[in-house]
């Protein structure tokens, strides 16, 4: 895992001189930084060195997502699912340096309860203020520092106010290339009949609907039936389209359904959604790859224009993220626009994580 060590050496809060236990040489240790954005957690991973070492092997980011997948899975699951984490746990692994981070600051893995994902803005927002204050870019500049970050779906920028000690918010980046997959799309779907869908990738794809045509309010409906439908659209439109993906086909898959309060149209006011993604995991935050993939959607309808911007709020804590498109571009055969997504980001602390051999239950387990 990321280290080895025992307990506290200097007894902080210890009785009689005693560290803190845990007090085995032999236990992994895993250490992490603690932020949100907009409400929705990200647990930072600062190291990890095996995926370190296969970056220094030569692989590529989207090889090194398969390669951390496949042969070291636990450590997502140790720190994802309870008892260390919770069904809406999210999470960022830093990788620098290699083909990986090639011609950026650092480079990040997404991990979430289920897996891991392609793209995650909230997570670059905070990502954004975590390398400057973790010294991951050098020589930063006043009053606002461009972060350059690779993540599995691309190249993406963020820029975050810089005072010389710290950083601070608001945080905004630029996105990948974002375009409309689909538009109109009539889908089947068990239980709540015929719907019309959307499908826009900002990093990730989406399906977005109004969650009035499942028959709910996405601003009062609970929770619980909010992530049920939305859960069933994504598996409808997993089965009745095919995604494709310009560059990779490890990147052609649906992550996840968001229904809106169908306010599409162009208004000063905010317009109101909900991100069901992954294994019916749901987003605190507005979702920032979502605002993109919705601004290239709106844009692409002709519902906004190049730097008009949107207020975007979370259905569930309310938090708002901003979002426009500021250029177009070409990305295989779609016309693509760059899309800012703009939002705050917050520390919430520091932990270490021990794993002891002995625990039955040491990497983890996933309660719904």
């Amino acid at each position: 895992m990321a280290a080895r060590g025992g307990g506290d050496s200097d007894g902080v809060g210890g009785g009689a001189g005693r560290a803190l236990p845990p007090h085995s040489p032999s236990g992994a240790v895993l250490q992490t930084v603690e932020m949100h954005t907009g409400g929705e957690p990200l647990r930072i991973i600062p190291r990890l060195e095996a995926a370190e070492r296969a970056a220094a092997a030569g692989l590529s980011l989207l090889s090194l997502r398969r390669e951390v997948a496949a042969r070291h899975d636990h450590v997502r699951r140790a720190l994802m699912h309870e008892p260390r984490g919770h069904a809406g746990m999210y999470g960022a692994v830093v990788v620098r340096g290699g083909a990986a981070a090639e011609g950026a600051h650092l480079a990040a893995l997404f991990l979430h309860c289920a897996g891991y994902s392609a793209m995650c803005g909230h997570a670059v927002m905070a990502l954004g203020r975590f390398a400057l204050d973790y010294g991951l870019v050098p020589a930063p500049t006043r009053p606002e520092t461009a972060v350059r970050l690779r993540c599995p779906c691309g190249p993406v920028t963020a820029f975050v106010p810089w005072d010389g000690h710290r950083s601070g918010n608001p945080v905004r980046f630029h996105s990948v290339p974002a375009f409309a997959a689909a538009t109109d799309l009539a889908i089947d779907v068990p239980g709540h009949g015929k719907v019309v869908v959307d499908i826009g990738y900002g990093g990730t794809f989406y399906a977005f609907l109004s969650a009035e045509q499942l028959g709910l309010d996405v601003c009062s409906a609970k929770t619980r039936d909010l992530v049920s439908a939305a859960s069933a659209v994504t598996e409808a439109v997993k089965k009745q389209f095919k995604l494709h993906h310009p560059e990779s086909e490890d990147l052609a898959f649906l992550y996840g359904t968001i229904l809106t309060d169908g306010k599409d149209a162009f208004s000063e006011e905010p317009t109101t959604n909900i991100c069901v993604f992954a294994d019916e995991q749901v987003d605190r935050s507005p979702t920032g790859s979502g605002v993109t993939a919705r601004i290239a959607l709106q844009y692409h309808k002709g519902l906004i224009q190049l730097e008009q911007s949107r207020t975007f709020q979370s259905s569930t804590t309310g938090s708002l993220f901003t979002g426009k498109a500021v250029k177009e571009t070409k990305f295989g055969n779609y016309n693509a626009v760059i899309v800012e997504v703009s939002g705050e980001a917050f520390y919430t602390g520091t932990a270490t994580f021990t794993v002891e051999e002995e625990d039955p239950l040491k990497h983890g387990f996933f309660l719904k």
